[in-house]
């Protein structure tokens, strides 16, 4: 192995960092122009290439130092601690006031983690403590613009916000918007009981952009405390922008910020302040979960290990099998302390599951860098995950090493897993029905048909759709959390089943008509999700369009002509709509 200086170690790391950052701000730069020009088909092809972008920078950075190093043809190398510990002193001197430092810190993380065992995965090699522990690089106020209404008033407050990320593309009638803002403001808000004196606003200072719309965050600051709100901006593709709503309610805005929907593109030099900014407005959003939605997920992987440490460390509870029905790729647990399952792929699969390990891996990539409208939930994957082995329950741990011998590594203290992912933890919704009331059970399957719905809208077929493979959210949402089965909606066959040729072909065995691969006929879809007629009879209420194949071709037919549905993210009855549409919609 040549020798090099920890210096010059240190500087090819950081070079590697600097050309990642420099990448996504790239790309991140370019989300105002797509919103602008409506280019939605970009939006889709930046999202899914983004997500590539840390592991493509890593790599690169790891042949650097193993050219340098002349270790070329090894996977992992043999440690010299005292040039490592050196190292990352060097790295440390460049993180000091770094805007990014917290994400330099995870690049650090990453090039190690691939050049040497895991043994060393400790606090002397590695960032498992950060450097921001005890200091910001950047003061919060930073990030926002501060308006005191008592200079200006509140219609020219929300005229000054509105334009001051300086859209090219014209409101079609701001002054309309900003009474519809005011009004909103007025009915909902205490902020009409307070003399302007005493009030301002703070708003971040860039547009966080995801699909179809831009998201203007900030809050009213008040004697009483602090109001959140976000505006979602869209455009309308022919006379320009418009506000759609005005969302006040905490829980509405964690939804938009949710874990089942695709990375926002915000351009931000301090991620550090903008996270800490949204987790006052959003106090359920973990550090991790705020980092991933602004388009970090990397940093939200960091973080959420560093939580989960935490967790640990104060609790002291068993992992255990996770509730409900075994699956047939994946062996589940969960500890129940911790809101989170841990999802590891079998060795061998089910008889009926014919596919193999790198399509299941193939398939939930695919999940990750798509547009999860909402529906799907995010995934944090992790590779050489130790766990400690006394807080495995005995028969969990029995169930791990018949099910997974091969991803699994067991010493006297460790329970060291291959590769697996971590998905929120959700009630599946199999259960959630068992003890629903009449209400409950009449919403979720409601709720169940409109998400698959909006999944195939955005060209994702579940494959697998029984219930089981849905979960149900602390906010009553269904959620699909299950990909080993999941596919492009352009890549299914959707058929209607033919006419019986005799009254004797509906008795038989076997079907009367040819199938192929990939042919799906959606007019037995209530028979496979469940076995229980008043499910079925729900189902058949509130989407009848699902059972039949035309249905599902129109919709593979809008995807090839690049018709992008509108799904939002917040409730309809948020939206400023004429009263033309709200008539319609009461009709």
């Amino acid at each position: 192995m040549t020798k090099i200086s920890a210096e010059a170690i240190s500087v090819i790391i950081q070079h590697g960092f600097q050309k990642h950052i420099q990448i996504i701000h790239e790309i991140t730069e370019g989300a105002k122009k797509r919103f602008e020009q409506a280019d939605w088909a970009g939006v889709q092809d930046a999202n899914a290439k983004r997500i590539s972008f840390y592991d493509e920078r890593v790599k690169e950075t790891i042949l650097q130092l193993k050219d340098r190093l002349n270790t070329q043809h090894h996977d992992t190398l043999p440690l010299d601690p005292l040039r490592w510990m050196s190292v990352k002193k060097n790295y440390i001197c460049y993180l000091e006031h770094h805007p990014q430092a917290e994400l330099a810190e995870t690049f650090f993380n990453s090039v190690f983690c691939h050049l040497f065992h895991r043994q060393y995965f400790n606090n002397d090699f590695i960032f498992v403590r950060t450097t921001l522990e005890y200091h910001l690089p950047v003061p919060e106020n930073r990030i926002f613009t501060r308006t005191e209404l008592a200079n200006i008033g509140l219609k020219n407050a929300i005229c000054d916000l509105l334009n001051r990320f300086e859209f090219t593309v014209p409101f079609e009638d701001l002054d309309r918007d900003i009474r519809r803002v005011i009004g909103a403001f007025q009915q909902h808000t205490p902020v009409s009981q307070h003399d302007l004196t005493a009030l301002h606003i703070d708003t971040l200072n860039m547009a966080f952009y995801r699909n179809k719309a831009a998201y203007i965050v900030g809050r009213v600051v008040t004697p009483t405390g602090k109001q959140p709100f976000i505006l979602p901006i869209l455009n309308n593709e022919q006379t320009g922008l418009y506000v759609d709503a005005l969302i006040l309610d905490r829980n509405e805005m964690t939804c938009i910020f949710g874990y089942s929907r695709s990375y926002f593109f915000a351009k931000t030099e301090t991620p550090s302040a903008v996270v800490r900014f949204l987790q006052e407005l959003l106090p359920h959003k973990t550090l991790a979960e705020l980092y991933s939605t602004i388009g970090f997920h990397k940093q939200g992987k960091t973080e959420f290990y560093r939580e989960f440490l935490q967790q640990l460390a104060q609790s002291n509870d068993r992992f255990i099998r996770a509730p409900g029905i075994k699956g047939m790729v994946m062996e589940v647990f969960t500890l129940p302390s911790f809101p989170y399952v841990f999802k590891v792929i079998k060795d061998k699969f089910s008889p009926t599951k014919d596919f193999s390990r790198k399509t299941v891996k193939d398939r939930y990539f695919l999940v990750k860098k798509h547009d999860r409208v909402g529906r799907m939930a995010d995934t944090l994957e992790y590779s050489e995950a130790a766990f400690p082995k006394d807080r495995f329950a005995p028969e969990l741990l029995e169930a791990l090493q018949e099910t997974i011998p091969k991803s699994i590594e067991i010493t006297d203290s460790l329970v060291v897993i291959k590769h697996l992912y971590i998905e929120r933890r959700m009630i599946p919704l199999n259960i959630y029905l068992e003890y629903a009331t009449d209400q409950e059970v009449e919403d979720a399957i409601n709720d169940y048909g409109l998400a698959l719905k909006e999944m195939i809208a955005a060209n994702i077929f579940p494959g697998d759709m029984l219930l089981k493979n849905f979960g149900v959210t602390r906010h009553k949402r269904v959620v699909f959390y299950d990909y080993d089965e999941v596919q492009y909606l352009l890549d299914v066959n959707f058929r209607k089943i033919p006419e019986p040729r005799y009254p004797e072909d509906e008795l038989a065995d076997e079907p009367w008509y040819s199938i192929a691969p990939g042919d799906v006929f959606p007019e037995q879809i209530t028979t496979f999700v469940t076995t229980v007629p008043k499910i079925r009879q729900l189902l058949l209420q509130y989407h009848p369009e699902l059972m039949d194949a035309c249905f599902w071709q129109q919709k593979q037919q809008n995807i090839r002509e690049h018709i992008f549905e509108d799904i939002f993210p917040y409730p309809q009855n948020r939206r400023f709509r004429s009263e033309d549409e709200k008539s319609r919609d009461r009709r």
